[in-house]
């Protein structure tokens, strides 16, 4: 049966290991977004064959980006295999290190001009490789805060991971926004792109030495101790908790892919429409500040009220506003574009994903939980986020350069979520409503249990 026990001894290192989490996922989201970023800048001129018709390069870099979210199944495969088995300390490690080195060589990679088609497929296997990295990362990283925490903070302890994806693309994009302004166009578009992508180095080293001093959780500690620990953690959440496997992947649809709109696809839309880059680069490092800062906040208001109350509002706001927002990046002021971009990241994105980290792993029992919450997480944002900005491109074109099948998409990605956030279980509602009740709160979760209970 699952459980998520608080261990005195880890309640002690919570600040630490919260660090632990935020400070590594920075890192690797960093390193995930400045390619997002290029992809939107710099990739489609620099890696792919010129082209009278600047959408085939547009879509060249952006499926170039969507590989990546390709191979984060495959990462979360290989993560949730061995971090059920071996621990999740040392896999998460291992994610920082690969990200670290594809990064690394992405910022070393000879152009198109200079070796022809050997550039493109050099940028789509490190690309490749990065996805393995992050399919390897969120689940392990998550586990880390969750199952250190006390019953009633998960999702609060969670949110640190899930902040550092926010802080992450704030990091990538005013490193971005700060090499871009210091240069002329010309140096920035020959080599100046490439300084975020080494810059990487230092921040691995640093995320490296970090991680490298935290311990396992408790509740894996103690699978271990009683003999919990299954061969096939993978073949087991196949076979036994699909359901859960299921609503993990629903409730991953629409954040993901509105979340790369905002911060990749939006940025490429202004620059192909308004000549804004600039305007936009500013808009993601404005809201992705505020939406630091609200991600903490709305994961401590859901574990007072429960995951699915903040998730409903926040898929029936990005389902809707998605027709305004599009409508503001045609006609809009752009002075105004930072508020409207932190609105949707702070307001409506860290609604949702605020609280994930908490709300996945209460879906699974601990000897499978880093693999069905690193698979549901990661099939989700493969469906969604890494293919939307390919397929906003192509449905602009196909809309006669209207963005309305853009609109129509998000939304229906929208409804398949709010069905996976109605079916989710909730033991977080549960344990507030028996504590308003005066009843105590246990300190084990059953999955199964949560489930039957949240229908």
């Amino acid at each position: 049966m699952s459980s998520l026990p608080a261990s005195p001894s880890a309640q002690n290192n919570t600040a630490r290991v919260a660090f632990a989490a935020f400070v590594g996922t920075t890192i690797e989201w960093y390193d995930f977004y400045i390619y997002s970023t290029a992809s939107a800048l710099i990739f489609s001129h620099t890696f792919f064959p010129p082209a009278t018709n600047p959408l085939c390069g547009i879509l060249g870099s952006f499926a170039a980006y969507g590989v990546g979210f390709f191979a984060r199944p495959l990462g979360a495969v290989f993560a949730g295999h061995f971090g059920d088995r071996i621990g999740r300390k040392r896999v998460l490690v291992f994610s920082l290190v690969l990200m670290g080195v594809a990064t690394l060589l992405t910022g070393l990679l000879p152009t198109y001009a200079s070796v022809g088609l050997l550039a493109t497929a050099l940028l789509v296997v490190l690309r490749l490789l990065q996805g393995v990295a992050t399919g390897a990362e969120w689940g392990g990283a998550s586990l880390l805060s969750v199952e250190h925490a006390k019953p009633r903070t998960r999702g609060l302890l969670g949110s640190f991971t899930q902040a550092g994806s926010a802080a992450g693309m704030l990091l990538a994009s005013g490193t971005f926004l700060a090499v871009r302004s210091s240069l002329s166009a010309d140096a920035f578009n020959d080599w100046g792109w490439r300084l975020p992508f080494l810059f990487s180095v230092v921040l691995v080293a640093v995320g490296v030495f970090v991680r490298s001093r935290i311990e396992e959780p408790a509740p894996f500690v103690a699978a271990q101790a009683e003999g919990r620990i299954r061969r096939a953690p993978v073949a087991d959440v196949l076979r036994h908790h699909r359901r859960a496997l299921f609503v993990t992947i629903g409730l991953r649809l629409l954040q993901p892919a509105m979340y790369a709109i905002v911060t990749t696809y939006a940025i490429s839309y202004l620059n192909l429409k308004r000549g804004g880059a600039s305007f936009a680069l500013s808009a993601v490092i404005v809201g992705s500040a505020f939406a630091v800062i609200a991600t903490p906040l709305w994961a401590a208001l859901s574990d007072r009220i429960g995951r699915r109350r903040p998730a409903i509002w926040a898929v029936v706001g990005i389902s809707l506003l998605v027709w305004p927002f599009f409508w503001f990046l045609d006609h809009g002021d752009l002075r105004y574009l930072p508020l409207v971009f932190a609105i949707e990241l702070a307001v409506f994105d860290a609604a949702i994903y605020a609280p994930g980290a908490a709300w996945f792993a209460e879906q699974f029992p601990v000897e499978v939980r880093y693999s069905g919450i690193s698979l549901g997480y990661q099939i989700g944002t493969l469906l969604s986020g890494g293919l939307t900005p390919f397929v906003a491109a192509a449905l602009l074109a196909a809309g006669g350069n209207a963005p309305w099948l853009i609109c129509a998409y998000i939304s229906s990605l929208g409804a398949l979520s709010l069905i996976a956030v109605l079916a989710a279980a909730d033991p977080a509602r549960r344990a507030n409503r028996r504590a308003q009740a005066g009843q105590a709160e246990q300190a084990t979760l059953p999955a199964e249990t949560a489930v039957a209970e949240s229908r």
